[in-house]
Formats: C-alpha cells, sequence, structure tokens
C-alpha cells in the first residue's frame, strides 16, 4: 500500500475504485466486460479496510471530547456552588444577612444548576448530530461499497444481474 493511499479517506478510495472502472480496457467481443488490474483493485480494498478504523476512532474521540465537556460543566457548577456555600458562611453575622446569604446562595446554586444543564443539552445535541452525521456517513460509504462490488460482479458475470449479490 502506498503512502499516498494512507492519506485517502474512503470516499477518496471509492471514487479510485470508480475511476479504475470506468478506465479498464474492454474485453475483446463484449460490451460489458473489462480488465480490471486486480492488484490495484486489491490495494483499494486494502485501503478501505485500514480507512474504516480511522474513521471511528474518530468518532470515538468526539464522544470521548463531549464526556469531557460534561464533566468539565459539573466541575465548574460544584466550584460555583462550593463558592457560594463558603461566601453564605462568611456572611453569617445577623439574621437579616444570614437569611440574604441563604438567599443569594440559593440563587447562585439554582444559577449554577442551570447553567450546568444547558452546557449538559448542548453537548448531548452536539454528540448526537456528531454520531448521527458518522451514521450517515458510513451508511453512505457502505452503500457505494455495495455498488462497487455489485458493478464488479456484474462485470466479472458478464452483465448478467446476481440477485444474491444485489440483496
Amino acid at each position: 500500500m502506498s503512502e499516498a493511499a494512507d492519506m485517502n479517506n474512503i470516499d477518496e478510495i471509492l471514487e479510485q475504485m470508480e475511476e479504475l472502472l470506468e478506465k479498464s480496457a474492454p474485453m475483446p467481443f463484449s460490451q460489458s466486460k473489462v480488465l480490471i488490474d486486480s492488484e490495484r483493485l486489491k490495494e483499494l480494498i486494502d485501503d478501505i479496510r485500514l480507512n474504516i478504523p480511522q474513521e471511528i476512532k474518530r468518532a470515538k474521540l468526539i464522544d470521548f471530547d463531549c464526556e469531557r465537556i460534561i464533566k468539565e460543566a459539573e466541575e465548574k457548577a460544584e466550584k460555583i456552588v462550593q463558592q457560594a456555600e463558603e461566601r453564605a458562611k462568611l456572611l453569617v453575622s445577623g439574621d437579616t444577612i444570614v437569611k440574604e446569604a441563604k438567599q443569594r446562595a440559593l440563587e447562585i446554586l439554582s444559577q449554577a444548576k442551570s447553567r450546568s444543564q444547558e452546557i449538559k443539552n448542548a453537548t448531548s445535541s452536539y454528540v448526537d448530530r456528531m454520531l448521527a452525521d458518522a451514521e450517515k456517513y458510513f451508511e453512505n460509504g457502505l452503500q457505494d461499497v455495495k455498488r462497487t462490488t455489485q458493478a464488479i460482479n456484474r462485470v466479472k458475470n458478464g452483465g448478467k444481474n446476481n440477485t444474491e449479490d444485489e440483496q
């Protein structure tokens, strides 16, 4: 496998496979059969196999980043609550001040919980979008691979439909 192929993503590799089919020389006395460089086709299939784990790793990294963001948001919320509690303890010198401090602490706690929930919701939405995009990407790639496989099988079978392969 070449270094340039290492850099390709699955879409580019599928495009190269399609180009290989399109540029293949026709077989004599046949309109639907072509001669394909089998070594090059095997290289491209190997490249796809090597790139699929990289795409999955990228999706896992996105998921890990989202979990990290949620954890950081929770830690910040906890710090805000602790600071509010400490400040409330410092203000405890009289009955009125105590009441005001408790009220302020509750407001800060409520704001921290609200902000934490907003961050969790935004992060969750982001993760959902990224995973949906990754799922769509892999479904499209799988469909492209199936279509390419079917095209190759049609070429191998002399243009006959092979219903077992298409299912």
